[in-house]
């Protein structure tokens, strides 16, 4: 029942900034994919690049666009921890929800953590 710092970090920001249109734990919703799916489908270089510069699909049979978020330091600054998390719950290592115990967060990545955001 206790995560690692990076899968409990990375549920936390994906509950700050990716959920509303992801919908909770990465299950998707009717506005966008599961994230969980794409986090073990998708390599992860190709992943960071999508959410880095977005995407844009438009079609007659799909039209959805995927913002860009490059510049937003709250997910670029926990991108790792993002991609760790929603894995994690592709591979059904962690169950939905907030994790109920962490591991404590470490002073290097506490220290990563304050150069990043400043």
């Amino acid at each position: 029942g206790t995560v690692d710092w990076p899968s409990f970090s990375g549920f936390r920001r994906y509950h700050a900034e990716c959920h509303v249109c992801h919908g909770p734990d990465g299950e998707g919703s009717t506005y966008a994919p599961a994230l969980k799916v794409s986090a073990v489908d998708m390599d992860y270089y190709d992943f960071v690049d999508v959410v880095v510069n977005g995407r844009a699909r438009v079609g007659a049979a799909d039209n959805s666009v995927m913002p860009a978020f490059g510049d937003n330091a709250n997910v670029m600054c926990y991108l790792d921890d993002i991609y760790v998390n929603l894995r994690a719950r592709g591979v059904e290592a962690i169950p939905r929800g907030r994790p109920p115990k962490k591991e404590a967060k470490s002073d290097v990545i506490r220290e990563d953590e304050n150069a990043c955001m400043g």
